[in-house]
């Protein structure tokens, strides 16, 4: 669906993030701003919803749908609205990684969600179970293209 709404100038695309009961509601606000505000700084109207997609004994997490009329290039104003998306979820109390994990898009606030000492357990783990940097490299932690190792950053 998201292919066709783009061949007809309307940008979908879905975000989620989770925290903790007391926070959702402050979280979902946080998260609906910096999206409007996103795309209202690129003069593009947003409709954005919000659900509750999973629920756990101490928070749960909330799924974001936008539609948009993006003009420029849906792909570049995007990057740029999610950084200020992905800067105020973690401002807010949120978690950039849920349970589709990290991955590149996500990987430049790692450090912030779950500190160094959190990113040193990463690395670690990376050295011991793929000591041949083979799985998915540089996905989440930082790899040297020429000998494959992981990157003390």
């Amino acid at each position: 669906m998201r292919d066709s709404l783009l061949n007809i100038g309307v940008f979908c695309e879905t975000l989620e993030t989770a925290t903790t009961w007391t926070n959702l509601p402050q979280l979902r606000s946080a998260v609906e701003a910096a999206l409007k505000d996103g795309f209202s700084a690129i003069g593009s109207k947003s409709y954005i919803m919000c659900h509750v997609s999973h629920i756990y004994p101490t928070g749960a997490s909330l799924y974001f749908t936008v539609l948009a009329n993006i003009r420029e290039e849906p792909l570049d104003a995007w990057r740029k609205i999610k950084a200020l998306t992905n800067d105020a979820i973690l401002a807010a109390g949120g978690t950039i990684s849920h349970h589709h994990a990290v991955g590149r898009d996500h990987a430049p606030w790692l450090r912030e969600e779950v500190g160094e000492t959190g990113v040193r357990i990463l690395q670690a783990i990376k050295r011991e179970l793929d000591p041949q940097g083979i799985l998915n490299p540089g996905a989440v932690i930082a790899v040297d293209p020429v000998s494959l190792s992981v990157q003390d950053s």
